[in-house]
């Protein structure tokens, strides 16, 4: 069965990316969406599927372009035009990771903010999906969002790990949902197990979010997580949803094509 793993950290410096996408490809992970953190990496994501997709002869991977709230404090106007410069990009699906982060707060709340509104109002502009981050700060992004999602075409909540009535107000947006290996941990992932249940089968995504959020039930213990363990994550949410893994699989490709608007005449499955 096919999957999509729509959010990887792919250049981190744990990785050894040829490795990780082969082994990948062996557990049929065979489509990666690389997440950019600023727009240094945004730059490095697009070289690097440029050249993979080219000697594969195939999308393969895809990639997102923005800044995460971690990094506002360095937002600039020269950001947009480096965004803006990637937009003939097939390859470059979704402004982001970009939201706000309130946990931590290593960029200013008042910086924090200004990035976020003007990547959504750069993805407003240019029509581009939204790829969403979101921690402790759920109540100011809802209020932004829905002051911004009406003009933009897709949004995807990276590593949702929220409450039923958090998801519920994210779907009443039309938002899609991303499921990462937190589900598999029954400690803490309680809240996101009894919501990914009302996620509906159209609005599902599936995310490894590697080199993190390695699934807890899956043994031996790995040293980083990989794409290569998102079938794992699959079994988990097939089994509370209690769908066929195929349907889900099936699914969960198709959603990931329609939200970063691929044509899945161009990719492996």
């Amino acid at each position: 069965m096919p999957w999509f793993d729509i959010g990887v950290n792919l250049l981190d410096k744990r990785f050894e990316i040829a490795d990780v996408i082969a082994r990948a490809s062996e557990n049929s992970v065979n489509n990666i969406c690389v997440i950019s953190s600023d727009i240094k990496e945004s730059l490095q994501a697009q070289r690097l599927t440029q050249s993979h997709n080219q000697q594969a002869g195939y999308q393969q991977l895809v990639y997102t372009a923005g800044v995460h709230p971690h990094y506002a404090d360095n937002f600039s106007a020269d950001a947009l035009t480096q965004l803006n410069l990637l937009l003939t990009d097939t390859n470059m699906v979704a402004i982001g990771e970009c939201g706000l982060d309130f946990n931590r707060n290593f960029s200013t709340k008042k910086n924090q903010l200004h990035a976020f509104e003007a990547q959504l109002a750069f993805a407003a502009e240019h029509n581009k999906p939204i790829y969403l981050h979101e921690r402790d700060a759920f109540e100011t992004q809802i209020a932004l969002l829905k002051d911004y999602l009406p003009s933009i075409p897709n949004a995807i909540v990276h590593c949702f790990t929220g409450t039923r009535a958090q998801l519920e107000a994210y779907l009443a947006l039309d938002c899609y949902i991303g499921v990462t290996g937190w589900i598999c941990d029954d400690k803490r992932g309680g809240d996101l197990q009894e919501a990914v249940k009302h996620v509906p089968l159209g609005r599902l995504l599936l995310e490894s979010d590697a080199p993190y959020l390695f699934p807890k039930t899956l043994r031996p213990r790995a040293k980083n997580n990989e794409p290569c363990f998102l079938p794992h994550v699959a079994n988990k949410v097939s089994i509370l949803k209690n769908i066929d893994l195929d349907i889900l699989s099936k699914a969960c490709l198709q959603n990931a094509f329609s939200v970063f608007g691929i044509n899945s005449h161009d990719v492996k499955k």
